[in-house]
């Protein structure tokens, strides 16, 4: 299964405000975006998540005051082979927004947001600890879910079904 495709072309998505938004920000840091089944998507370049995600909870039309969920896929064997999917809400607007950043299989890197939400601290330990996605600039990287001295990451798609014996 490959990845969902992105419209790269976001003249035909300029009537959605966050995404005329986000391109007059900063459009070198917008890879994509797709709306579709009423569900705006955003494809965001890993270096500028941080910033993105600043933006769009301090933008004073926009207000997306809360990370409602954060979580990884794992698209093995495609590359580039992760996700980190963030979902944001706009209290005042009621309106939601799916951010997503692709990392490849030899560089899990990506900043960490918990300077814009505190409330992803243990969203993010628990990417990392399932996945193995390293978040840059949080506090506490440690395991969550599984033990400390556990081997691998449960949730990659190439972890032994048994674990590594």
């Amino acid at each position: 299964m490959a990845l969902a495709p992105a419209v790269t072309d976001l003249e035909q998505l300029k009537d959605k405000p966050e995404v005329a938004a986000l391109v007059a920000w900063n459009a070198e840091a917008v890879d994509g975006a797709r709306f579709d089944r009423d569900e705006l998507t955003v494809w965001i370049k890993r270096d500028a998540i941080v910033e993105a995600c600043r933006f769009l909870r301090d933008h004073p039309e926009l207000r997306f005051n809360m990370l409602t969920d954060l979580t990884g896929l794992d698209w093995f064997p495609s590359e580039p082979r992760f996700e980190v999917v963030y979902h944001l809400f706009s209290i005042s607007r009621k309106s939601r927004l799916r951010l997503k950043v692709r990392l490849a299989g030899d560089d899990t890197r990506i900043g960490s947001v918990i300077s814009v939400w505190p409330s992803c601290n243990f969203y993010e330990r628990e990417v990392f600890d399932l996945f193995g996605i390293q978040f840059q600039g949080h506090p506490y990287m440690k395991r969550i879910m599984m033990p400390e001295d556990w081997e691998g990451h449960p949730l990659r798609k190439d972890y032994p079904v048994e674990g590594y014996r």
